[in-house]
């Protein structure tokens, strides 16, 4: 499997081109065009499987019902691949670990991938975050997104992330949710608001961009239809 990062860093495109008999699992919508002779299938769960409680699940993550399989059988084939919002992207290379992904920012992954729920529970919650994130295991690339530039933050002992720009983390790393400064004070007026303090040895992924703010701001400049 070849993967290609085109148009980095603002409009990130992934050309992924298959050979005969490997498969690319990505999450519904993410396609742009693909080959002719690629055999697609839809599920809501990995290859050949699927229910609705699987659906149900990566509902409450925040992702799309289904997740759409792409298969080279005798010829080889290529498909093109976006995500929602313009920005970055990044392929990382699962060495038999665990991949802790934001909602929204999984884009595609080699079918030997497992996709599970993970739950981070009420500290989650409270940072106005996802109360579930996507946790990719196993062996094999991943295709993650960004909204604007994706950066690595090499974590060794404690760090803070805004908890809006968190877009993955090795599950190496712990978190607790925390105010952003030494008061409720500084961490509203600031706009800082919650942050995530990670602790241990691992890497996190930041974007430039917060979705979220973005739409405050955007909002108001829409007019009613």
């Amino acid at each position: 499997m070849q993967i290609d990062l085109l148009k980095r860093p603002g409009n990130s495109a992934a050309r992924v081109t298959l050979s005969p008999g490997e498969h690319l699992t990505s999450e519904s919508g993410a396609m742009i065009a693909m080959s002719d002779n690629l055999e697609l299938t839809t599920t809501t769960h990995k290859r050949n499987t699927g229910s609705l409680f699987a659906a149900a699940k990566r509902l409450l993550a925040g992702e799309s019902l289904f997740l759409n399989h792409f298969s080279a059988s005798s010829v080889a084939g290529e498909v093109f691949l976006a995500a929602t919002l313009p920005g970055d992207m990044l392929r990382y290379d699962l060495q038999g670990e665990n991949l802790i992904v934001q909602s929204g920012s999984f884009v595609a992954c080699e079918s030997s991938v497992n996709l599970n729920l993970g739950w981070q529970g009420f500290k989650s919650f409270f940072s106005g975050e996802s109360v579930f994130w996507l946790q990719l295991s196993g062996t094999g690339p991943v295709i993650i997104s960004s909204f604007g530039a994706i950066y690595p933050i090499e974590v060794d002992g404690e760090y803070i992330v805004d908890t809006g720009h968190i877009v993955a983390f090795q599950e190496t790393l712990n978190f607790t949710v925390t105010k952003a400064g030494g008061s409720w004070a500084t961490a509203i007026l600031g706009g800082e608001g919650l942050v995530c303090r990670f602790s241990g040895r691992g890497t996190v992924w930041c974007q430039s961009h917060n979705a979220k703010g973005f739409g405050v701001e955007l909002g108001p400049e829409l007019k009613p239809r």
